[in-house]
């Protein structure tokens, strides 16, 4: 499914990243993610996209 929620957990494991690292990248706005009541969701299509995105720069 393309248009996947994940979590900050998620997203972490994912990113083979820690928690806390995660979240602060997301704040900083280095992470496209989104707040739903006061969590953060990413949409796995957007992190993909940015994925990318960092392999050009």
């Amino acid at each position: 499914m393309n248009d996947e929620i994940m979590t900050i957990q998620e997203v972490a494991l994912y990113l083979k990243l820690n928690e806390k690292t995660t979240y602060r990248l997301t704040s900083e706005g280095k992470l496209p993610g989104f707040k739903v009541g006061g969590s953060w969701r990413f949409k796995r299509v957007d992190l993909e996209k940015w994925i990318e995105e960092q392999k050009q720069k």
